[in-house]
């Protein structure tokens, strides 16, 4: 009786996820709950189980989806502790899928013919940094037609703290042959205004640059729901 039920469920289970599979395929998640989004996610790591109630559970617990996506590995590893036997598989995925997209869009990013607005690399910097509990530091280093030459991390922690960095972002811009530079902080506390210190900041790396002929085409602040552009505000 059991196994029968058994095979009951799994074939119930299978005929269910072929649904939502061919609904994917049709609608590209248009007017998709987020449980649903995320119940289709689990599908590729959490087999023979009914992902619809992890996903709903997940989803109350975070508040959203882009919660659940921006959280760090050990809040979700916590929130799956009751799923016995996939825990720390569907953990890894869950983190993995914000790495994920990170990457797709810094590629969108260095395959941009030509940047000409701080809009086209916002998406990538909040992705990568404005929901960060602690303050890091980026810069965007560019060629003389306004391509991406690479993205590397300058500094964690408050960087209007940090003597070094201008001199390590002249440096690199250097190695890199960069002709200009974008330089990007988050703020933590939610709001994108800049301060005094990251004026002066800006200032110092401004000034670090234009001793080698390198020109700082913008800083921009995120958060992960708005952005400052220092140029856009004539700062820059």
């Amino acid at each position: 009786m059991e196994i029968d039920e058994k095979k009951e469920f799994v074939s119930k289970n299978e005929g269910h996820r072929q649904r939502v599979k061919d609904k994917f395929l049709k609608t590209k998640f248009e007017n998709w709950q987020d449980y649903e989004i995320l119940e289709f996610a689990l599908f590729f790591v959490v087999p023979r189980k009914d992902t619809k109630d992890i996903a709903k559970n997940l989803i109350d617990k975070f508040g959203s989806l882009k919660e659940l996506l921006h959280a760090d590995y050990e809040e979700i590893m916590n929130s799956l502790k009751d799923v016995k036997g996939v825990k720390s598989h569907a953990t890894l995925f869950l983190y993995f899928l914000k790495y994920f997209a990170i990457k797709y869009s810094e590629i969108k990013v260095k395959q941009k013919e030509k940047l000409s607005s701080p809009n086209e690399v916002v998406t990538y910097l909040r992705n990568l940094i404005g929901t960060s509990g602690e303050e890091k530091m980026y810069a965007i280093y560019l060629n003389a037609s306004n391509q991406v030459i690479d993205c590397k991390k300058i500094s964690d922690g408050t960087v209007s703290r940090s003597a070094v960095y201008p001199t390590l972002i002249a440096k690199d811009s250097l190695l890199k042959k960069a002709r200009s530079v974008i330089v990007s902080h988050n703020h933590p506390g939610g709001t994108c205004k800049p301060s005094q210190n990251d004026i002066i900041a800006t200032e110092a790396v401004q000034k670090a640059l234009k001793t080698i002929e390198v020109i700082l085409l913008d800083h921009i602040i995120v958060t992960a729901t708005d952005y400052y552009s220092f140029k856009d505000n004539g700062l820059i």
